[in-house]
């Protein structure tokens, strides 16, 4: 697997993790855990990935880590405004907007 691939899994794990972070009240357990599990995911992606820890990896897998966490956060905020019934599970809230429409 090549940078770009990793970097767009880790965006795209991310998402999920933020829309839960921007659900939960800021500085709580669940705020934290949102945003430290993917963590422990994004070390374990590395090493299967073969990638290595070459330097030029870490500010394209951060930035993929923190962009995906922005735009799971955005979501969030967008479905609320537009009064769409959210959770914390952005699975479970698309797949109920789909079934309304």
């Amino acid at each position: 697997m090549d940078l770009a691939q990793l970097a767009l899994v880790v965006f795209l794990m991310n998402l999920p993790f933020g829309y839960w972070r921007g659900h939960v009240r800021r500085a709580s357990r669940q705020w934290f855990l949102a945003i430290h599990i993917p963590v422990i995911l994004v070390i374990a992606l590395r090493f299967l990935s073969g990638l290595g820890w070459a330097l030029i990896t870490f500010p394209v897998l951060v930035g993929a880590f923190f962009l995906g966490q922005l735009s799971g956060g955005l979501i969030y905020r967008l479905m609320r405004s537009l009064n769409i019934m959210t959770t914390a599970c952005i699975f479970m809230d698309v797949f109920r907007w789909e079934s309304i429409e």
